[in-house]
């Protein structure tokens, strides 16, 4: 699990470098990356992929408003680099791979999948804007 955290820190930060987002977000964006996929471990075992997903982009949306607000950046520098982590590339590559195979119903899963956990991340990402401004209009 330890180098799964590394890993999705390297890649969230390696996105920041290569969307030439700002070198002093370098860390924070490797952070929101490396607790986004921290989530998503906890909770897929029990809840599926779907789920899990989900409450890990809320979690980045979260930490993303925070950072934007702290360090007076574009939130977008650090939702971007955040959800790096959580885009289900490899399973819409599995199901081009099984398209070209002529597994058609295969496919079709895969693609399903990718669908619901693409679905799942804008939703996350929603739901933490949402909080945030229900949040501001309490106040």
């Amino acid at each position: 699990m330890a180098a799964q955290l590394v890993v999705s820190f390297i890649a969230s930060a390696a996105f920041t470098i290569l969307f030439n987002a700002p070198k002093r977000s370098l860390l924070q964006c490797g952070l929101t990356g490396m607790l986004s996929w921290f989530i998503y471990l906890m909770v897929q075992p029990r809840s599926g992929p779907v789920l899990a997903s989900l409450c890990a982009s809320a979690v980045v949306g979260m930490l993303s408003l925070f950072f934007a607000r702290f360090y007076k950046m574009p939130l977008i520098i650090f939702s971007v680099a955040g959800i790096i982590p959580l885009v289900p590339g490899g399973l819409a590559y599995d199901s081009m791979r099984q398209f070209v195979e002529n597994d058609y119903t295969a496919a079709v899963q895969l693609a399903a999948e990718a669908f619901l956990i693409s679905g799942a991340i804008a939703m996350g990402l929603i739901l933490s804007e949402v909080l945030n401004q229900v949040l501001r209009r309490g106040k």
